[in-house]
């Protein structure tokens, strides 16, 4: 049988005026609407009675009636009753008292005018107040089964349902009894079902104050919103296009095959048992169209539209009802900032916990569904089901994890080539000239590292930190180097390619985002003065561009005294660590006295990381403050700004102290005899004798994996003791059995709300932890396997946070990751800079390089192996004579020390110009000089070629998007070709034949 149509409905001019009638019940005052109707089944089923329930509608007798306030954006209202055509019977319909006898109409909508909507009950209608039941309310134990044609089926009990079992409740509005804004609560609510929504209240089972309110929207309003809205919905099965195969190809292809049936299956993917059968991605999609009805895919109206896309749609009902008269009264974000409402948020699809196994009795609800194969922690080594994700959280948190999953992946590389350097490293210690000439220096003295007491020391000390400091400054870190800065322009690259897919797999590609409501602060502060919209032609508030500019500049002053409160934390740092030094040099213990360098170094780091931690929290606060008096026009405008604004300040606090030990340390202290001093006081530190990369490594080890765990513990444990605590005390008042029997909606409200900047606090953490990454990757070379490892933990701790702490995000919909990715590619750009300086300034690569080719044993051959690196310790350390020193820096010793060495290159102290430096110094230099432009101009060569030979849109996806079209356009053609020839052969069998109709 062809699949059934649904035609254009036909308005009746007649219309029912519901007229309130007094109920007997002394707690409620109801009316029932009992409206029978006839509908066709869709997809070739047999056409089917059904009883359209429509849940009681309060009606209170009140003297004043109160105006049903609209917006403007709304479409027309239309409370309808649905009747479409039988199979049989007369084309006549009439209305007999007050029933409307309708054997064959098609599609006729009787309208109720506006007295149900007017008359309705004040006090936040308690008529609709249902009390809380431990009895009624049971846990939701919907199944998902799949059937032959894929569909899942939920059971409806009262977890997520209406008290009939029939309304599914999309969203959930909380409010107190004792809140004032009762009016405005009571317009809202009149206007809510003014739009078609159904509403049934509950108080709470915990607190009686709190009031639960069920929403839920009719067919009629999701497909009213739907074509509104532009959703898309799918309405053919993919016909998937296979080239032609060479036989040669055709036979490899089957010799390949059988050879992976020998091998194990792929531990990392899921079974395709157990994934359920998303139609959504194996079916082309369309705007919902109402008058092409007949052209999409419904086997079950309840089913048609996914609880996501039920959710959105009611929340954009909401954001556009008004409560008060006025122009900015409007939008249910507004009642929440004002407290008329407590909170608002869509129900998860029950437990996340099942008694059965989710392999022997399927998955109970898709929440559960994704515990199970997401959030739970055996299966960290899977990938993930993203299209689950994206159709329980909609696009926007689906393309987070989905960037956050391409970035683990794109880390294995980077993670495996850093610990092969670092295992390089590690064997060619031996090897190394450079730690057997310092761990065999035991005749060489090193002058004092701090004034007075800090005792002259022998260089064959250092040895353990020569040899750590080979583990990251060896030949293969300029590799790395390179090739990090390849691979963050890959990963970018690819990055572009993987979101379109997943845009055209997501009907992402020729989705724009709607025109942006303008923000209330906005219109509050500019309202005197409008401007008509270039896009909308309505008039709108407009700012002048004197004041912009003006408030843009105190902003950026703000953001400039901020990074200079950062400067001024990291120079308490210095002067932590010029004054520690000392007193650890004196200290009684042998181990932290012979150790004074790496207990100040450790002991700063560990300071500057408090630190780090408290400026976060005034630098939130004053971003709110510089971004609030800009005025963004729109919320993206307000989210882009104060995103710039907090990863500027996070960024400067998190790297100001390394950038310091990384460029600063040990590079303006002077010589002996010679010192700067800082306030003419505190003698500026110096490097170790080993050099200063090993503080650097220090710097990046602890603040990585310090800030990491951290940040794990804040985004799950944090939530873990609220919810505990909070589940605590409702089974101290309630005991175990009755919680377990809580409705879903109390659960949901018991858990923590997604924090009120989204998906800000994830990226920020990623990304900062991108530019650690990056930045200072060639003296960190396991900085790679650090976020690797973190990250692994990350998407499940993430995932876990989402599905069993929070609330239900709503979902909502992204193309891209947004300014994220522009920060990427300035931290990419950077990362080519600071690596430069890096080898060049920080590691002794240049040096060494310049000894080999000029002055050591193989100077004028061309080689630079270890044997030419003979004498290069002797020759990088310059003499002082110990009777130049300053008084107020001259160590207490016995006197027979004559000479000390200190890393220089200067004359000795009997030469014509003392202490001055050498032509050493200056070929140094200017190699150090040279490599930095060499290597700058050289990987911004390979970058911009790779991203100029990887196009942003794969072949195959560029070529399936060109068939994609050209078959929806043939299909859309065939239907309107059937549809039109079954009203031809319907008007012959009718006797209404046209000769010159077509075709």
């Amino acid at each position: 049988m062809p699949p059934a149509e649904l035609s254009e409905p036909v308005s009746c001019p007649a219309s029912i005026s519901i007229t309130p009638v007094p109920s007997y019940s002394s707690s409620q005052e109801t009316i029932s609407e009992n409206t029978a109707g006839i509908s066709l089944s869709i997809h070739g089923a047999e056409k089917q009675i059904r009883n359209h329930h429509k849940r009681s509608a309060p009606c209170h007798h009140t003297s004043e009636r109160l105006p049903v306030v609209r917006h403007s954006s709304l479409p027309p209202v239309r409370k309808s009753i649905n009747m479409e055509e039988s199979s049989s019977g007369s084309p006549d319909s009439a209305v007999t008292n007050g029933k409307v006898h309708h054997p064959a109409i098609k599609d006729v909508r009787i309208f109720l005018d506006g007295s149900e909507g007017v008359n309705s009950s004040s006090k936040d209608d308690d008529s609709l107040l249902h009390p809380g039941n431990l009895t009624s309310t049971s846990e939701d134990r919907s199944r998902l089964e799949t059937g032959k044609d894929g569909v899942k089926e939920t059971s409806k009990l009262s977890g997520l349902f209406f008290r009939d079992g029939k309304c599914r409740i999309d969203y959930i509005v909380v409010y107190r009894k004792s809140s004032p804004q009762t009016e405005k609560r009571e317009v809202f609510e009149r206007n809510i079902r003014a739009e078609g929504l159904q509403m049934e209240k509950e108080s709470s089972i915990t607190n009686s104050d709190i009031i639960f309110l069920k929403l839920h929207a009719p067919w009629e309003v999701l497909c009213r919103y739907a074509e509104l809205m532009n959703i898309r919905m799918p309405f053919r099965r993919k016909i998937y296009y296979l080239h032609r195969r060479f036989k040669f190809m055709s036979r490899m292809e089957k010799r390949i095959s059988r050879f992976r049936g020998w091998l194990p299956r792929k531990p990392m993917k899921f079974d395709k048992e157990t994934l359920p059968d998303l139609e959504e991605n194996d079916s082309y999609t369309a705007p919902f169209s109402q008058q092409r009805i007949h052209h999409f895919i419904i086997h079950n109206k309840d089913t048609f539209f996914n609880n996501a896309t039920r959710s959105r749609i009611v929340h954009h009902i909401l954001q556009r009802i008004k409560y008060e008269e006025g122009k900015n009264k409007i939008g249910l974000n507004r009642l929440l900032s004002n407290n008329s409402y407590e909170a608002a948020f869509p129900l998860h699809e029950g437990s996340y916990r099942s008694k059965n196994s989710i392999r022997t009795h399927g998955a109970d609800n898709h929440r559960h569904l994704l515990y199970e194969c997401w959030a739970w922690w055996g299966v960290w080594y899977k990938y993930q089901p993203l299209d689950l994700v994206r159709q329980y959280f909609g696009e926007k948190i689906g393309l987070y994890f989905a960037w956050l999953g391409w970035y683990t992946g794109m880390l294995f590389p980077a993670a495996f080539v850093g610990l092969l350097v670092f295992l390089y490293g590690v064997f060619t210690l031996d090897y190394c000239q450079v730690s057997k000439e310092v761990c065999q220096a035991s005749d060489i003295i090193m002058c004092p590292l701090c004034d007075k007491y800090c005792p002259y020391m022998k260089l064959s000390d250092s040895c353990v930190y020569a040899k750590v400091t080979h583990l990251f400054d060896n030949g293969a870190t300029v590799f790395f180097a390179v090739f990090m800065a390849v691979w963050a322009t890959v990963f970018l690259e690819f990055w572009k390619r993987r979101r379109a897919v997943i845009a055209y797999d997501w009907d992402l590609i020729d989705w724009e985002e709607e025109e942006e409501e303008i923000r209330p602060q906005f219109e509050a502060k500019y309202s005197k003065k409008e401007r008509v919209n270039p896009i909308s032609g309505k008039p709108e508030p407009y700012q002048a561009f004197t004041d912009k500019c003006s408030r843009l500049i105190v902003s950026a002053s703000g953001i400039f005294f901020m990074i200079l409160v950062v400067i001024a934390a990291v120079f308490g740092i210095v002067i932590y660590r010029v004054v520690t030094v000392s007193t650890f040099a004196a200290f009684e213990w042998a181990l932290i006295r012979k150790n004074s360098q790496v207990a100040t170094t450790g002991t700063a780091v560990c300071i500057n990381f408090c630190i780090i931690m408290l400026l976060n929290v005034l630098y939130e606060k004053v971003a709110l403050i510089l971004t609030n008096l800009e005025q963004p026009r729109t919320e993206s405008e307000w989210e882009n700004s104060f995103t710039l604004k907090m990863f500027l300040f996070q960024f400067v606090n998190l790297n100001s102290s390394t950038f310091y030990i990384a460029f600063f340390l040990g590079r303006f202290t002077g010589r002996p005899g010679a010192y700067l001093r800082l306030i003419n006081r505190w003698k500026l530190e110096e490097c170790h004798p080993s050099g200063c990369l090993i503080d650097l490594c220090m710097q990046m080890g602890i603040i990585m994996v310090l800030k990491q765990t951290w940040n794990n513990f804040m985004e799950l444990g944090y939530p873990l003791i609220q919810n505990w605590w909070t589940q605590r005390r409702l089974r101290q008042e309630h005991g175990h059995k009755a919680k377990a029997s809580f409705p879903q909606w109390e659960k949901d409200f018991n858990l923590q709300p997604m924090n009120d900047y989204g998906l800000f606090d994830e990226y920020l953490e990623m990304i900062l932890q991108f530019g650690f990454t990056t930045i200072f990757v060639a003296a960190f070379p396991l900085a790679p396997l650090l976020a690797l490892l973190n990250n692994i933990i990350e998407i499940r701790l993430d995932a876990y946070k989402f599905v069993t702490q929070w609330r239900r995000p709503l979902a909502s919909r992204a193309k891209d990751i947004g300014i994220w990715y522009g920060i990427l590619e300035g931290i990419g750009i950077l990362s080519v800079i600071t690596n430069a300086f890096v080898i060049a300034v920080t590691s002794d690569f240049i040096p060494r390089l310049v000894y080999a080719y000029k002055y050591g044993p193989c100077a004028g051959q061309g080689q630079a192996g270890e044997k030419c690196m003979v004498g290069y310790v002797n020759a990088s350390l310059s003499v002082f004579q110990v009777s130049d020193f300053e008084n107020r820096s001259e160590p207490k010793t016995d006197g027979s020390i004559k000479y000390c060495r200190y890393r220089d290159y200067r004359d000795p102290p009997n030469s014509k110009e003392p202490y001055s430096y050498t032509l050493q110094f200056w070929h140094v230099l200017a190699a150090r000089l040279a490599f930095i432009i060499v290597f700058e101009h050289m990987v911004f060569t390979i970058k911009n070629l790779i991203s100029y030979l990887i196009p942003d849109l794969p072949k195959d996806l560029r070529d399936r998007m060109r068939r994609e079209k050209y078959l929806i356009q043939e299909m859309m053609y065939e239907a309107e070709l059937d549809r039109l020839q079954k009203e031809r052969n319907e008007r012959k069998k009718n006797g209404k034949s046209n000769h010159n109709e077509w075709p």
